[in-house]
């Protein structure tokens, strides 16, 4: 495996921290099974996966994508088809649908990146390599996007900062 960077590894565990809260709160969804099995798996998966890579990591990384993917698929066909509540680029978090969309989304998302820097190996004639540009800057642009969007719909939007 690719040394990993200390962004890399700043980015996956602030992605744990937000997907082990994300967990926390699902407990009381009547389908809380499959959230908190997206969401502990993908907190599973960035908290370890920067420090260890493993065939057992790498299995719960490929659950946490096709659970998401089936979620996701879920919650569009539910929001668009059934709801009428939204269109595909809405991000109103004060709809359920919504936050379950995008929060699936960032776990497919997490899911990709960390799978792909889990499968780089070092060349041959090198003992380490770094991580390619894309896998540390995707991280972090998920983690700006993650923690901002919430900040700028509650915060900025609703007018409760004035500078």
């Amino acid at each position: 495996m690719a040394t990993p960077t200390k962004l890399n590894t700043l980015c996956s565990l602030l992605m744990a921290s937000l997907f082990a809260y994300s967990a926390s709160v699902q407990l009381n969804d009547s389908d809380w099974y499959f959230w908190f099995s997206l969401y502990g798996g993908a907190c599973v998966v960035n908290l370890v996966n920067w420090a260890i890579s493993s065939k057992a990591i790498k299995h719960v990384a490929e659950g946490a994508l096709w659970l998401g993917i089936f979620l996701f698929i879920r919650v569009i066909a539910e929001s668009t088809l059934v709801d009428g509540v939204s269109g595909f680029w809405s991000l109103d978090l004060s709809e359920r649908v919504i936050r379950e969309k995008i929060g699936s989304g960032l776990v497919i998302i997490s899911m990709i990146l960390q799978l792909t820097a889990s499968s780089l190996e070092a060349p041959p004639h090198k003992q380490q390599s770094k991580f390619p540009r894309y896998v540390e800057y995707g991280m972090a642009i998920l983690v700006g996007f993650s923690y901002g969007l919430p900040f700028v719909f509650f915060v900025v939007q609703k007018g409760e900062l004035k500078f």
